[in-house]
């Protein structure tokens, strides 16, 4: 199975810009398709992003379309997200998660939790007015 470790979080200004980082060990990086989601204090998961195996397609929510970026590095098993133009809103823990190859992808799929089978611990963005 894989590992996953984020990276990169912190406090950040309204309007700032930040990198968070994803690697992934013990197992087959490319085996699996990508994704961030974030939790707020006080609210559900939600998903942000997601990545296909070979970064070809990429997906967004609503409210980070056009100043997130997704990309992965399958030769340093690393999964980044960019994130510039940063709102209070997006103040949350940010979570990286796999999903196995092999089975459908839809868009329900990768915009849901239980579709993923590895998750990290999160790393903490804090986006101050």
């Amino acid at each position: 199975q894989v590992q996953l470790v984020e990276s990169g979080g912190g406090l950040v200004q309204a309007g700032g810009s930040l990198r968070l980082s994803c690697a992934a060990s013990g197992g087959s990086f490319s085996n699996y398709v990508l994704g961030w989601f974030r939790q707020a204090p006080g609210k559900e998961r939600e998903f942000v992003t997601y990545i296909s195996v070979n970064g070809g397609t990429t997906y967004y929510a609503d409210s980070v379309k056009g100043r997130f970026t997704i990309s992965r590095d399958n030769a340093k098993n690393t999964l980044y997200l960019q994130m510039s133009s940063l709102k209070p809103e997006d103040t949350a823990v940010y979570y990286c998660a796999a999903r196995s190859t092999g089975r459908a992808t839809t868009i329900l799929t990768i915009t849901t939790m239980m579709a993923y089978d590895y998750w990290g611990q999160g790393t903490q963005v804090t986006v101050s007015s």
